[in-house]
């Protein structure tokens, strides 16, 4: 199709400056809500990750090192306040690149990423190690930087998860390497912009562009990369966790979910529809905190589907740069292609489709774009593999459930466990439900409320360590523990 666009062509940010790949090879950047090419990105491999980590050595052992915390924290305030000057530029950016609406990627992705940057700033000022006494010696623990670190970053939030993991490294002292996805580059390319114009060192912010198994796979085996963090799927979080061990490197791994939405019939209904809907189709189900399986207090589960599906059937979908849409284009052909793949099976296993379950009718361009109505699915059972399975789009499945035990047992019968909402007006039944799962998050009567302090990470397959406040200062640094005598 005819681009109404000039293709952008980004480049690598190696050492404080922009070059292309090695290889001279470069990858399409696609619109998903056109289908249209906006870019190309670097196609790089082992040589550009060499040379990225040469150039991250050389600024942990530069001036760089002899940052003081204040310094490092003031440069993150720097980014922050360059990243809200150009916050407009980077919301078209981001959606755009992923095909999310205007209304979230400003909400939600841009803001997060300043929030983020300022967040770390300060708690980087207010982090604080530990001391013992004893008879006879004093014990006082170090924080030192881990040298040259590996960001490894997913599709679905680009700047925002980015963001999360850079702000913290460079808190700490690290120099970074940022692998973005190669779907969307966009936002983390700007970030590299903007690090160099408010004088971050050169080295030590970094960004390679490519695909997982060129560069992530050369991160993930360089002995020159102290610690990988992760966020993605668990398919590939197993590789990345194989390919960082024989260098045992410190690996944080943020994975898939297939997180519950827990609802009793003696909920706020009005206040649980908007959570219910907001959990299952927010940034078009590619979240992965987002409420794949709905279990209802049967009693409540004709009268919740109804509502949800209208609810459903009133988001608006279309062009992602109209201000008024709410719902825009799955990032990809090939991703809807899987969506749908889990569609046909939920028919298969005996699902319903109550919604949703098919391509929306759009206009010229947008006939071209990777859309997918928001869709649920009533009458399977539990433990079918559409109900179990992560699908990572706008796509529920509805159980009900007759006592609290059953809920917790339905909950807990997927192999993930990253997060669940539960929705009660009965606090006694809320903290019961929350400490039985086997989950990283509960939200109660809330989703996505979000504290940077509070651990955030998952258990079984949703992955290992906690992100957030001083989980991350830590993951991002050693600690040395000094034990002087008194006596």
């Amino acid at each position: 199709m005819t681009n109404r666009h000039a293709v952008q062509r980004i480049d690598n940010f190696v050492g404080g400056q922009f070059v292309p790949p090695a290889s001279t090879a470069w990858l399409p950047d696609t619109d998903p809500a056109t289908g249209e090419h906006i870019a190309d990105v670097p196609r790089s491999d082992a040589r550009d990750v060499n040379d990225a980590v040469s150039a991250a050595q050389r600024a942990c052992v530069g001036p760089w090192g002899g940052w003081t915390v204040a310094e490092r924290a003031d440069l993150l305030d720097r980014i922050a306040t360059a990243v809200q000057a150009r916050a407009e530029d980077l919301v078209l950016l981001e959606a755009r690149d992923t095909g999310k609406p205007l209304h979230t990627a400003r909400a939600v992705d841009i803001a997060r990423t300043v929030a983020n940057f300022r967040f770390f700033a300060g708690a980087v000022r207010h982090y604080s190690s530990d001391a013992h006494s004893m008879p006879g010696a004093l014990n006082y623990t170090l924080r030192r930087p881990l040298g040259v670190v590996a960001l490894i970053t997913p599709w679905n939030l680009p700047a925002y998860l980015a963001s999360w993991k850079i702000a913290p490294a460079l808190a700490m002292g690290n120099a970074v390497i940022c692998k973005p996805s190669e779907l969307t580059p966009l936002t983390v390319n700007a970030l590299a912009e903007i690090a160099h114009e408010v004088g971050v060192p050169d080295g030590v912010f970094n960004v390679v562009h490519g695909l997982g198994h060129e560069v992530g796979q050369a991160l993930c085996e360089h002995p020159g990369v102290k610690a990988i963090s992760f966020t993605g799927g668990t398919a590939t979080g197993a590789l990345v966790a194989a390919a960082a061990a024989p260098t045992f490197k410190k690996v944080s791994l943020e994975l898939g979910g297939k997180n519950p939405t827990i609802v009793f019939a003696d909920c706020d209904f009005d206040a649980t529809v908007q959570g219910v809907l907001r959990a299952s189709f927010s940034n078009q189900g590619q979240v992965c905190l987002c409420g794949e399986r709905l279990l209802v207090e049967r009693s409540l589960a004709p009268r919740l589907t109804e509502a949800l599906v209208r609810g459903a059937r009133a988001l608006r979908i279309g062009d992602p740069l109209d201000p008024d849409t709410r719902f825009g284009a799955q990032v990809s052909h090939d991703h809807r292609a899987k969506i749908e793949g889990y569609v046909a099976l939920a028919r298969q296993e005996g699902g319903t489709v109550e919604c949703g379950g098919k391509r929306p009718i759009l206009v010229a361009p947008h006939d071209q774009g990777a859309f997918y109505e928001p869709t649920i699915i009533s009458g399977l059972a539990s433990t079918a593999r559409a109900a179990t399975e992560e699908i990572f789009g706008p796509v529920v499945t509805i159980h009900p459930f007759d006592t609290d035990a059953q809920a917790v047992t339905m909950a807990n019968e997927v192999e993930y466990g990253l997060s669940a909402s539960v929705w009660t007006s009965n606090l006694l039944r809320a903290h019961r439900v929350a400490e039985q799962l086997d989950v990283g998050t509960v939200w109660v009567n809330t989703w996505l409320t979000r504290d940077l302090r509070v651990p955030f990470g998952g258990m079984k397959r949703s992955g290992l360590g906690r992100e957030g406040g001083r989980y991350s200062l830590e993951f991002f640094s050693e600690a040395k523990n000094v034990c002087i005598a008194l006596a």
